[in-house]
């Protein structure tokens, strides 16, 4: 067998015993459960493909295996060219194949009145796919995959195509096919009938697009209010992350460690939770508020309540995610080119303005992109803070589960919502266009940073500061709300509500028993994150790669696709997952892999974007040079890539990690009593009154998260790009020229 011909032998290999030894179906008990082997294979419930095709007359899967058939052919071909023709043709049509018949068949006989005019009524339907089909379905990815490379697609390079691939049609399931099915409500009736009456009506409604606030009314639509507020917090964010990135690595800062730790605070604490301590802190009946009303006189107003509260949560919430997209853009910047710019005799302040800031255009640009979806798919700080200040992701959670039960008009937001979010998609790849900003090529650079201007380091300070002492009075009012009987009313201090969240005690037999009312989420809550954790930044990082560094047909739609579950709000992206995968082809409500498949694309695109802003700082002359010395792609990526998107990797990890603890928007949608999760159980408290359980468990699920960041950045170590990673100081640059085998003043 020659190399050539290996992987798609493997391949067919594979899908032939997919189909003779796996269920096709899914199994109502759980695959790994083992309890079909019981009953396998004569079983129509955990019978493999061929018993559901000649033992159950389930006639319509007997293409799979042809197809199969088919490419196993493909090996007795005398060109690659052939060969790849006929595995390309075979896996699409798999591909596609599996998909149709899928959708075609439910549980009952046909899901469309049209297949059962053609065709005729089934005497039976099929159950959701199962391991066996999935894992076909994956074989004949695989097989169209090694057909493009045999006829020289990205010139061969089987690893670059076949992750294109995979990629392709991971995000057509858990992103284009999830949507799609709630797109598709803006045009039905509650019945499933099209009606377009129901778009027509919302799309025009002047609650979502009025302007009266602009010509003296009283508020704007909820469109324009939602999008004022996503520039503003964005904004916000941009500033304030680079402020931090900055004190962190070009100057003295004596507490940089306790920085970096306070700087992602905030990311690693429930929404809602950040916003009952801004109440406690500013609401009417508020510590400061009330200390303020004591000392003027002053009647205590409700100005907390609305954009401006939305908005000082959303910056306090989401200046952690700028900061960990530009800490590594920062360091990033060569120390030879600023040496360069101050050889030239400028100043400090026109190096950093001409030089250091452009070189960052990248980080900042994604740090405002992420933080301006971030905020227009916010849900817990405006359901918290709102008032009646709705925003697009309220307005959408309240015309599924509220009184309104209109499907049509939640589309119809969720579609307004979307074309903000990639307008300024657009916008950011249009300024980026055509500019480089590489700074870390193949040769070595011991160089130092220069100190920040005077004026702009007092600035930054000025902005840093009280910006710590702010969080470390919102972080403390948390604290504190665990360790009283009754937050905000009864402050005498107890441990009650921790020993009711945490206890743990001993069974009759001598074991240990975990007592408290928290363990089983908890448990629940680590496993999805941690599962989910690393496969966010693995997909996300190799999407960012393939998104810089390959050219191929479809690349921007690619990563349009990718933006899409990121710019939906999670309350969009949990109904669409209800939608989608509670009936075949793919049923998963219930399940831990919806879960994770959830935290995984709607977290992805940090991953991307952190990847794409630090890959855009290294020359392409890196990959080329381990290409020219014999290691393919994937070496390169692992000896060469990856230790230089160190900050990258870490942010993706730490970022994908916090929000599957933290999310509640689409989750609360997807928990079922065997999975549920911290969030989810957080809320409950809360709407049971239990305030300061809720608030304990939270400040436990904070330590426990600054534990396993503290890990993840262990784990994945520093970037090296130099020697010595040092801030030059104000030392004076000599403006005549060095001699030969003279240091320069550092």
């Amino acid at each position: 067998m020659i190399k050539a011909n290996r992987r798609q032998d493997i391949a067919v290999i594979v899908g032939i015993l997919a189909m003779f030894i796996l269920p096709w179906y899914r199994i109502d008990g759980g695959f790994y459960g083992f309890g079909w082997l019981a009953s396998f294979p004569n079983d129509a419930a955990t019978g493999p493909a061929v018993v559901e095709i000649f033992g159950f007359g389930r006639w319509w899967l007997l293409a799979a295996p042809v197809i199969l058939v088919a490419a196993g052919t493909a090996r007795f071909m005398r060109t690659p060219q052939r060969q790849g023709a006929v595995l390309a043709w075979a896996g699409a049509l798999g591909v596609v194949f599996l998909a149709l018949q899928g959708l075609a068949i439910n549980f009952t006989g046909w899901s469309w009145s049209f297949s059962e005019t053609l065709f005729g009524p089934l005497a039976d339907g099929q159950p959701s796919m199962g391991a066996g089909a999935i894992l076909t379905a994956i074989v004949f990815v695989m097989l169209f995959s090694i057909g493009l490379a045999k006829r020289g697609v990205m010139k061969g390079d089987g690893f670059v195509v076949a992750s294109i691939t995979m990629l392709i049609f991971l995000v057509a399931i858990f992103v284009f096919y999830p949507v799609g099915s709630m797109f598709v409500a803006a045009f039905q009736s509650i019945d499933g009938s099209f009606d377009p009456t129901g778009f027509i009506t919302n799309i025009q409604d002047p609650s979502v697009w009025s302007l009266s606030c602009v010509v003296g009314g009283d508020s704007c639509g909820v469109a324009w209010r939602t999008l004022c507020l996503a520039v503003l917090t964005a904004t916000g964010a941009t500033v304030l992350g680079l402020c931090f990135a900055l004190v962190a690595t070009r100057t003295r800062f004596p507490f940089k460690k306790g920085l970096r730790l306070l700087t992602i605070l905030p990311i690693i604490t429930p929404p809602f939770v950040i916003g009952l301590a801004l109440i406690l802190l500013f609401g009417r009946s508020g510590v400061i508020t009330e200390w303020v009303a004591g000392v003027t006189g002053a009647e205590p107003s409700r100005w907390l309540y609305g954009l401006t509260g939305i908005w000082i949560a959303q910056v306090l919430s989401f200046t952690p995610i700028s900061f960990l997209v530009l800490i590594g853009v920062v360091e990033g910047v060569s120390p030879s080119m600023e040496e360069a710019s101050q050889t030239l005799r400028a100043n400090r302040w026109r190096t950093f303005w001409r030089v250091s800031l452009p070189l960052m255009t990248p980080g900042l640009a994604n740090a405002f992109l992420i933080g301006f979806i971030e905020s227009m798919a916010d849900f817990g700080n405006p359901m918290v803070l709102g008032g009646s200040h709705g925003v697009l992701s309220t307005e959408i959670f309240f015309a599924v589960v509220g009184s309104q039960n209109d499907p049509s008009r939640a589309a119809v937001l969720a579609m307004i919502l979307l074309v903000f979010t990639m307008t300024a998609f657009i916008a950011q790849r249009f300024w980026l266009s055509g500019k480089s900003f590489a700074t870390v090529t193949g040769k070595g650079d011991s160089g130092a940073h220069i100190a920040l201007p005077k004026g702009l380091s007092v600035a930054v300070h000025a902005l840093v500061l009280p910006w710590i002492a702010f969080t470390l009075v919102v972080y403390g009012m948390i604290l504190f709300g665990g360790f009283v009987k009754t937050w905000g009313l009864d402050n005498s201090l107890t441990i009650e509500h921790y020993v009711k969240a945490f206890s743990i005690g001993f069974r009759n037999d001598g074991g240990l028993e975990w007592s408290g009312v928290a363990w089983n989420s908890f448990w629940t809550t680590m496993e999805i994150a941690l599962i989910s954790a690393p496969l966010t930044a693995a997909v996300g990082l190799l999407t960012a790669y393939i998104i810089v560094r390959q050219r191929f047909v479809g690349r921007n739609l690619f990563e349009f696709a990718l933006m899409m579950s990121f710019a939906i709000p999670g309350t969009v992206i949990g109904i669409s997952y209800i939608m989608a995968f509670n009936l075949p082809p793919l049923e998963m409500t219930g399940t831990a892999l919806i879960l994770v498949a959830c935290f995984v694309f709607r977290n992805m695109p940090v991953g991307v974007r952190g990847g794409v802003a630090a890959m855009s700082q290294l020359d392409k002359s890196l990959d080329e040079a381990s290409l020219t010395l014999g290691a393919n792609s994937f070496r390169t990526i692992r000896k060469v890539i990856l230790p230089l998107l160190r900050p990258a990797i870490n942010a993706a990890l730490v970022y994908s990690f916090v929000r599957a603890i933290t999310s509640i928007s689409a989750v609360i949608f997807l928990v079922s009593a065997q999975y549920n999760m911290s969030t989810a159980f957080i809320v409950g408290l809360v709407e049971n009154g239990e305030y300061g359980v809720a608030i304990a468990y939270s400040s436990a699920l904070i330590v426990v998260m600054i534990a396993v960041i503290t890990g993840f950045q262990f784990l994945v170590g520093e970037r090296r790009l130099r020697r010595e990673n040092r801030v030059a100081m104000a030392a004076p640059v000599a403006t005549a020229a060095t001699p030969i085998g003279q240091e320069r003043p550092a």
